[in-house]
């Protein structure tokens, strides 16, 4: 078996961002839709930059229409991780793009998710949790729509609150009436920081929004003073190398700091934020990581470890897809 096979635990993945280029255009077809400027002459996404990257992937999610759009999509982005031997995903879900950040809206596009998911779980074994996440650049105002979504129909199926967007626009502190209305509902928590907005970011999300878990955050290896407080609020990396590095935060895989991070005692996880955008899956994260950094089996299963012990799961999950874990090392 070889690091690609194990089984894998993924914690960030954002659905639409998942979305198959030729999902989108099939969809757009049905739909008589001209969203062509997305492409590239080989029909995968298109775009310059990480604001550029941004306009296309909204561009993309203007296909989604519907419950049963986003229960196909679901379907889709299910097939492929299980395909890549992942046992568990959490996946970012925005109620901006599904109903307009409207609460009765959200209800049925988040009802066909479900519907998708459970019906993976029985065919694939593949269980799927859901995070509501505001969009940052769409402002504070629409953020508390979203914690209303999440803390509304919070429980089973939606254990988190979170939020993506362009890290540099306003400031986390600005989100925190959202992110306390989620906390008050019994979700956890968790944004993204440290791509672009650098350290202080993470260290804001921390003390301004009290998550446990941070998207990205690899910026952190920064600040020496950040990395003691990481450690010390026991707070988990969703680490995205590919993602990374394809957007340019770092010029290739070896100039990453994932292995830094891990050798200074910070919890990281492996995901692949939006797998087609950047032309990577899970197996791929994991070879890659591999050839990178030496790592090997022993490496991966603690990764997987402390996936397993940072999910925005339930204990019975947990039991359940620990001792899936285990069959790793038969």
């Amino acid at each position: 078996m070889t690091v690609q096979d194990l089984k894998k635990l993924e914690l960030h993945l954002h659905l639409e961002g998942a979305a198959p280029p030729a999902f989108i255009r099939g969809l757009a077809k049905e739909k008589k839709l001209d969203i062509g400027g997305i492409f590239d002459e080989n029909g995968a996404y298109k775009y310059k930059d990480f604001w550029d990257f941004l306009k296309v992937y909204e561009a993309a999610t203007t296909v989604l229409q519907s419950p049963q759009d986003f229960y196909r999509l679901t379907r889709a982005v299910l097939e492929e991780c299980a395909a890549n031997q992942v046992i568990y995903a959490e996946t970012f879900l925005a109620p901006d793009f599904c109903g307009g950040g409207d609460l009765i809206a959200w209800k049925d596009y988040l009802a066909a998710i479900e519907q998708a998911a459970d019906e993976m779980q029985a065919e694939a074994g593949i269980i799927l949790k859901g995070i509501p996440t505001c969009v940052r650049h769409f402002g504070p105002d629409q953020a508390k729509k979203t914690a209303i979504c999440a803390a509304e129909t919070a429980g089973g199926f939606v254990t988190g609150f979170g939020m993506g967007g362009d890290e540099v626009f306003g400031a986390q502190r600005d989100y925190a009436y959202a992110f306390d209305m989620a906390k008050e509902a019994g979700l956890q928590l968790t944004s993204h920081a440290g791509e672009w907005g650098g350290p202080d970011s993470v260290r804001d999300a921390i003390r301004d929004l009290g998550v446990t878990r941070i998207g990205h955050g690899v910026r952190a290896i920064e600040d020496d003073a950040l990395i003691d407080e990481i450690l010390e609020k026991d707070v988990v990396l969703e680490v995205c190398p590919g993602s990374n590095v394809a957007l340019g935060v770092y010029v290739s895989l070896s100039d990453h700091p994932i292995a830094k991070l891990r050798e200074r005692g910070v919890k990281v996880t492996v995901s692949t934020d939006d797998p087609p955008f950047f032309h990577t899956t899970m197996r791929k994260e994991f070879g890659d990581l591999s050839d990178a950094f030496g790592w090997d089996a022993t490496d991966f299963t603690a990764l997987n470890q402390t996936a397993l012990d940072a999910a925005f799961c339930d204990k019975a999950t947990r039991a359940v897809l620990q001792k899936t874990l285990e069959q790793n090392d038969a």
